[in-house]
């Protein structure tokens, strides 16, 4: 048996239950994973509310039901406690880090989609969705790499053909997603403008961003300088206002919206972005992260060179993480917010240091 958070039906955070389930057992290309720390995503927040159904059959998901509870928690680093007879790269004792997935070879949004989760004790993961843990990062770092430190390297580089020299503006560079992403643009040896609150503005520049932006104080789309790259993380501007400061061959990513303005005006947005970039030189695109070892092994290879770490704004314990969900849903988080698993935290939630400078160079 082991401690898993669940739920048997959607709402607010109160829905979630930690409870005593049984202890997974890992199928033959799978790894038993001693749960250390997983990190809480806005994927997280909506499913527990409840997914629309249009969106449960897109991600595969079911309903909860009385009776079959269901987990949460897709980020994971910890210890392998076991491997499946088929796994080759993993033995039991190695720390990994990655995520919890059903499927690897999975396509679109399905590629996300778990039965376990790794807010618990224990967890199974595919061999192919895992790498080895950076032994110069904590578990709470490792665990706060998966989803946003994947949908950041992917954005920039298989979306946005980032290249050196280019100037590049991150629009939501204090979230998770952002924080990675200006790291990441620095490694490949672009200039970047980073775009946050005033109360960020010391750990962005901290992180290597070599411009800050206080869109308090003022909007980059008012400016006029001129970017070849732009990842938005935000969804705060018209399509319209961000083209006025690509250049004639710019790319624009999208990669999240914190507007909250609902699923039409998602649909309106990416509508927009198809005539735009057929009827400019410019290109406006989005996409959905896939999880693969490939890019987790990559970001493992600059955590260790020293070239990216992962922001934490907090650490809860696994009988908090109703209070975890709370706090992301504010969307006023600086980085990741950890769930540490296997030691109780204090019943206030600490405050992680902020990171020193990473020694950014080309790669």
């Amino acid at each position: 048996m082991m401690k898993a958070i669940v739920y048997e039906s959607c709402g607010s955070p109160d829905v979630l239950r930690c409870r005593e389930i049984d202890k997974p057992v890992p199928a033959d290309s799978q790894l038993l994973i001693k749960v250390r720390a997983a990190s809480v995503n806005p994927l997280e927040v909506a499913q527990a509310k409840g997914i629309p159904y249009l969106a449960r059959v897109i991600f595969g998901l079911r309903k909860p039901e009385k009776g079959h509870p269901q987990q949460l928690g897709v980020d994971v680093s910890g210890e392998v406690e076991g491997v499946g007879a088929k796994v080759t790269r993993f033995k039991p004792g190695d720390t990994v880090f990655g995520v919890c997935i059903n499927d690897p070879r999975a396509t679109g949004a399905k590629a996300w989609v778990h039965d376990g989760g790794s807010f618990a004790e224990y967890v199974c993961a595919p061999e192919t969705a895992l790498s080895h843990k950076p032994k110069n990062i904590s578990f709470e770092q490792a665990g706060a790499v998966g989803v946003a430190g994947v949908t950041a390297l992917q954005a920039l580089r298989d979306r946005g053909h980032i290249q050196a020299g280019q100037k590049v503006l991150v629009n939501g560079a204090a979230g998770g997603v952002g924080t990675f992403a200006v790291q990441i643009a620095r490694a490949f040896g672009a200039e970047v403008t980073a775009v946050c609150s005033t109360r960020n503005l010391e750990m962005v520049r901290s992180i290597g961003a070599d411009r800050v932006i206080d869109y308090t104080q003022q909007d980059f789309t008012r400016l006029d300088d001129k970017y070849e790259l732009i990842l938005d993380c935000v969804a705060n501007h018209s399509l319209l206002e961000c083209r006025r400061v690509l250049t004639p061959e710019g790319v624009l990513v999208m990669a999240g919206d914190l507007t909250g303005r609902g699923a039409g005006a998602i649909m309106s947005r990416l509508a927009s972005a198809l005539v735009l970039t057929r009827v400019t030189s410019r290109r406006f695109t989005t996409f959905l992260a896939r999880p693969r070892q490939e890019d987790l092994v990559a970001l493992c290879e600059l955590m260790e060179a020293g070239k990216i770490t992962s922001v934490v704004d907090r650490c809860y314990s696994l009988t908090q993480v109703s209070d975890a969900l709370r706090y992301l849903e504010q969307k006023h988080a600086s980085g990741k917010v950890v769930i540490r698993v296997g030691e109780e935290c204090a019943h206030e939630p600490e405050d992680t240091a902020e990171p020193s400078p990473a020694a950014l160079t080309s790669i």
